[in-house]
């Protein structure tokens, strides 16, 4: 009984690390950086910031991580995070509440993530994620990164922000 016991054990752990090491082959990460502009002629409530068109490159990425388009089955935002970097001299104290959209050609628009209240006297935010499926969008050529906010207070100087995005994808290998 010891015996069938230690050897189910033995089965279970290999099962385990076996499936971990699937999991590893089968997922990756793609990091996208990009810069939104909040100008300085803003007025104080709602806003639309100029949409930024981000190329995919998703050809070649997905060959890189050993795969192809029509591999793939599941891509979401993994996270974002907003940052104003030291130079600016600035925080989001001006920013009340803000959304983050994804777009495509032929595609619906989607809210990708979000913050309902920013906090006071920080320099980087970490935003909520809706988990939407984002897998027909990169693998498109390009997407559009749409910016909606509410500012709580006028912006004196253009503020820089770097929107740094990376995005969870699971494909079939080749």
């Amino acid at each position: 009984m010891k015996q069938i016991l230690f050897a189910f054990a033995i089965l279970l752990t290999f099962a385990t690390v076996a499936c971990d090491s699937i999991d590893d082959l089968l997922t990756f990460y793609i990091n996208e950086e990009e810069t939104i502009v909040v100008e300085s002629n803003f007025p104080v409530g709602l806003i639309a910031l100029d949409p930024v068109t981000v190329p995919t490159n998703s050809e070649e990425t997905f060959k890189n991580n050993r795969t192809r388009a029509e591999l793939v089955k599941d891509v979401t935002l993994n996270k974002l995070t907003l940052t104003i970097p030291e130079a600016e001299g600035t925080d989001f104290d001006f920013l009340k509440n803000i959304e983050i959209y994804i777009a495509a050609d032929g595609l619906n628009e989607v809210k990708v993530a979000f913050m309902e209240e920013v906090p006071r006297d920080v320099k980087s935010l970490e935003l909520k994620l809706t988990n939407a499926e984002l897998d027909e969008y990169l693998k498109k050529e390009s997407y559009t990164i749409r910016t909606r906010a509410e500012l709580r207070s006028s912006v004196v100087n253009d503020v820089e922000i770097n929107a740094a995005m990376r995005f969870k994808v699971t494909a079939d290998p080749l």
